[in-house]
């Protein structure tokens, strides 16, 4: 396969988004995934999904344990971490650095490739845990956990792809370009199967808010450096899942 293939959708892309957005032991077809690139981005959302059903599981069996839900939120949370390697987590921290500790574009866009963390990055990492724990502890409680985990796995997925089909690269280089810029149909296909998977698991409660998270990531994007890169990406997934886990706490709530 190379660069001409122009399919909408192969089997092969989940495999590929598997690969790129997790440390799950997936086998993948390296040249076939270089060549389908930001094609294979429909599949983001199942991957989300995918995430969310492991996390699901592990919580059925911690509680089922009789382990009490802030401890089943914790471990839980870690188990995420650990699954996706803390790519989103280590994007929302640089960009956190990057976009509110620079004056410019270039110098935001050099903090954000700098390996070191500054305090913006560690309050916002800091905040997205504890938001994230405590919300997940109320929905551990209230045993909605399975069918909440999985939408909100797949429509913060779905918001990447969004913000990646609706900006242009901020750099020549990193792991967003190298991927690529997928066309619009391909954030069409995974919105939709995104807003499937989340409509049947838990309603239609969710979709409103992934839209503003994803669009309000998207517009900071473009205001500070004019585009979008890997660590934009993976803060529009953290903010996201943020703001959907505390919809979800309020649904439940009410």
């Amino acid at each position: 396969m190379n660069n001409r293939d122009t399919s909408l959708m192969t089997v092969g892309d989940v495999a590929a988004a598997v690969g790129l957005l997790t440390r799950l032991p997936m086998p993948v077809d390296t040249d076939r995934a270089m060549a389908r690139g930001a094609r294979a981005a429909w599949a983001y959302p199942l991957v989300g999904a995918l995430i969310g059903a492991i996390m699901a599981s592990l919580a059925a069996l911690l509680l089922w344990l009789s382990l009490p839900a802030a401890i089943v939120a914790a471990l839980i949370l870690a188990l995420s971490v650990i699954l996706t390697g803390a790519m989103h987590e280590d994007g929302l921290a640089d960009a956190a650095d990057g976009l509110w500790g620079g004056w410019d574009k270039q110098k935001r866009l050099e903090i954000m490739k700098d390996s070191h963390i500054g305090v913006y990055g560690v309050v916002a990492i800091g905040l997205a845990l504890l938001i994230r724990w405590l919300a997940l502890a109320a929905i551990a409680q209230s045993g909605l956990y399975w069918g909440a985990l999985i939408a909100v796995g797949a429509l913060s997925r779905a918001g990447m792809v969004g913000v990646m089909s609706g900006l242009p690269h901020a750099r020549d280089t990193g792991l967003s370009h190298s991927v690529g810029r997928p066309e619009t149909m391909t954030g069409v296909v995974a919105f939709g199967l995104a807003t499937i998977i989340a409509v049947v698991c838990f309603g239609f409660g969710l979709i409103f808010p992934a839209c503003m998270a994803a669009l309000f990531c998207g517009l900071v994007a473009k205001a500070k450096i004019a585009g979008q890169t890997g660590d934009i990406l993976g803060a529009t997934q953290q903010v996201t899942e943020m703001v959907l886990l505390v919809t979800v706490v309020g649904l439940i709530s009410s």
